[in-house]
């Protein structure tokens, strides 16, 4: 996935009140820039370190900049949350992602019941939902999920497990937007209520599908599927 416009090199100075973030340009001016994590961002967090913005045209914007990426131990971070949906999308549609290849139909944000899913994908014979979930944390040479706790996660898994009991195909895709990790986990100290739900959700025949994810400042693009350990 090719970021759409040039992005804007910085460092970083702090982030605060989770959304806003304080960014020295190359040229020495301080700006403001939206944060789409709201989570923790506890290991990609590192004052003075490089970071990448992409500008906003939209005037009712307060901010002009959105956060993109921020280098830590020398490789790339990506913590912008709305890439990881829209790469998946994208991954899926090129058939990139091992076991999630063939679908004639793909659509974003679909309805089952009373939770919004981020993928529904047909071909003959098999529907299948998919939400995906943005990891940054790591632990040793772990990307764990969640870095904060989070009701929402938990309540798309007890959908994806209602998925299986009606037959339909159901998928957890973590998207992992660093380099520096060797396999996935869930975060059992930070919500072992989710982790707890992961394991159940597995079991039920819930798919979980951790794809680890190469930033740059000019694209992000597809690496390979890490193992699992729950």
């Amino acid at each position: 996935m090719l970021y759409p416009q040039k992005l804007i090199h910085g460092h970083l100075i702090r982030r605060y009140k989770r959304f806003l973030t304080d960014v020295e340009l190359d040229n020495g001016e301080v700006v403001t820039a939206h944060c789409t994590n709201s989570g923790s961002m506890k290991s990609c967090l590192e004052e003075g370190a490089e970071v990448y913005l992409s500008p906003v045209s939209d005037p009712k914007r307060k901010t002009r900049f959105t956060w993109e990426m921020i280098k830590i131990n020398g490789s790339w971070v990506g913590i912008n949350t709305s890439i990881p949906n829209r790469l998946a999308f994208e991954l899926m549609q090129k058939n990139i992602i091992p076991g999630l290849e063939g679908y004639t139909e793909i659509k974003r944000e679909v309805k089952h019941n009373d939770s919004r899913l981020d993928i529904y994908a047909t071909k003959p014979g098999e529907r299948c939902f998919v939400e995906v979930k943005n990891v940054t944390l790591k632990e040793g040479d772990m990307a764990l999920f969640p870095d904060a706790k989070t009701l929402r996660g938990q309540k798309h898994l007890k959908t994806l497990m209602e998925l299986r009991d009606e037959n339909v195909r159901a998928v957890m895709l973590y998207i992992i937007q660093r380099m520096d990790i060797h396999a996935f986990a869930p975060a059992a100290n930070i919500d072992p209520k989710y982790s707890q739900l992961l394991k159940e959700a597995y079991e039920k025949g819930v798919e979980i599908i951790p794809v680890q994810v190469k930033v740059s400042p000019r694209e992000v693009t597809f690496q390979k599927i890490l193992p699992l350990a729950l």
